[in-house]
């Protein structure tokens, strides 16, 4: 990791504050943490965790850059789903995650262009200082719309509308899986002594109750030799299934980078899909400067659209995010950027190619929607749908 930036002193005494928190709770559980819980403290721990600890985590002063960093474009290209959805449920949307707040103020401007403002925009946030620079964000991008504008602490009660999760599921704490010959294991966090103090170690211990059969319906590849590593998101699935108690009647857009289920567990994909990133930087020690990285997991689609259809959702689409952007006339934004020459065009069609072209985000990431009571096929699916790959 020599190639990494180092952190500052200050980042280094918060990541060792969180380092002191996760040992105690090591110790207290008898010595032996399960991944997901370190994983659920390393990002969302009050006041120490990455998404609740201050670091800035955007953009190109963070640590990664999101769709809605790159350009305004994506908004644009989403309002139309999100406007027709709304025409077919309520004139209300809820942001799930909402980053620095780019994403709800292209959504807002870009729906009032068209003349489908919704009444209420909420934010669904965990992080105080995030919501702080989305409020910032609301107020200098679209000061006339931020009134619209509520955050919110939990899940509504009920809801009709849109619910957009841009980059959420992958951030949703995960179980690890290792499957071997002698059979199937829960990889957890455990504390070894060194000349430096106590450091985190991988440890396995036999998989039980919700994992062991998740993992047990995954089938998963049992080597002869060595081991197959993976995750399994049980909480990103409960997610999944809470809002079907609560959507009364629209569809929820999730998009997130991620495979199909078939696609997910091949047997050749044997070390899983755990990535961290740090100042642009990616790597797969997610123990090292706990709370100063993030730590994410690629989606299995698959499970969410049924974890959705179990709890009493519609499957409504699911695409690759390109077809999806094409399907909602990420073009005919671009065309009103001006002349093809000009320069402020030719910037925004190289972000709206990273959006779209298979070697960047246009294949990687996936849209998926679920909902309720929606009767008309949705735009962006109308083409290129997948459905039959979930």
């Amino acid at each position: 990791m020599s190639s990494l930036p180092q952190p500052s002193a200050e980042a280094l005494d918060q990541s060792n504050r969180l380092t002191a928190l996760l040992q105690s709770e090591i110790r207290a559980a008898g010595g032996w943490m399960p991944f997901s819980r370190y994983m659920e403290l390393a990002l969302y721990a009050p006041g120490l965790g990455y998404y609740s600890g201050g670091a800035r985590k955007f953009g190109p002063g963070g640590d990664f850059i999101t769709a809605p960093e790159l350009t305004p474009l994506f908004g644009q290209a989403l309002a139309s789903q999100v406007e027709q959805v709304m025409q077919l449920s309520a004139m209300q949307v809820i942001e799930v995650g909402a980053g620095t707040g780019l994403l709800a103020a292209d959504l807002l401007l870009e729906l009032e262009r068209r003349g489908a403002l919704p009444l209420s925009y909420g934010i669904l946030e965990l992080s105080a200082e995030l919501r702080e620079r989305q409020f910032d964000t609301l107020a200098q991008r679209a000061p006339h719309l931020a009134a619209r504008v509520q955050w919110l602490d939990a899940l509504p009660a009920q809801f009709s509308g849109v619910v957009v999760a841009n980059e959420v599921l992958d951030v949703m704490p995960v179980h690890l899986v290792v499957s071997r010959a002698d059979g199937v294991f829960e990889r957890g966090v455990v504390l070894t002594e060194s000349e430096y103090g106590a450091v985190f170690r991988w440890g396995d211990s036999p998989a039980e109750g919700a994992v062991l059969e998740a993992a047990r319906a995954l089938e998963l590849p049992a080597p002869a030799e060595g081991e197959y590593l993976t995750e399994i998101n049980l909480a990103g699935q409960a997610w999944m299934a809470s809002w079907a108690d609560r959507l009364q009647q629209g569809a929820m857009l999730l998009i997130d980078y991620g495979y199909p289920r078939a696609e997910y567990y091949l047997p050749s994909r044997s070390n899983g899909t755990l990535l961290c990133y740090y100042r642009h930087h990616a790597h797969a020690d997610p123990f090292l400067w706990p709370g100063l990285n993030d730590i994410t997991e690629f989606v299995d689609f698959t499970a969410m659209a049924e974890s959705a259809y179990d709890a009493g959702l519609e499957v409504l689409g699911y695409t690759s995010q390109a077809q999806f952007l094409f399907n909602c006339g990420v073009l005919d934004c671009l065309a009103r950027r001006g002349p093809e020459g000009s320069a402020d065009y030719v910037r925004a069609a190289r972000a709206a190619q990273r959006l779209t072209t298979p070697q960047e985000m246009g294949e990687l990431f996936k849209v998926l929607a679920v909902g309720r009571g929606i009767d008309v096929p949705l735009l962006g699916f109308a083409r290129g749908d997948r459905l039959h790959t979930l």
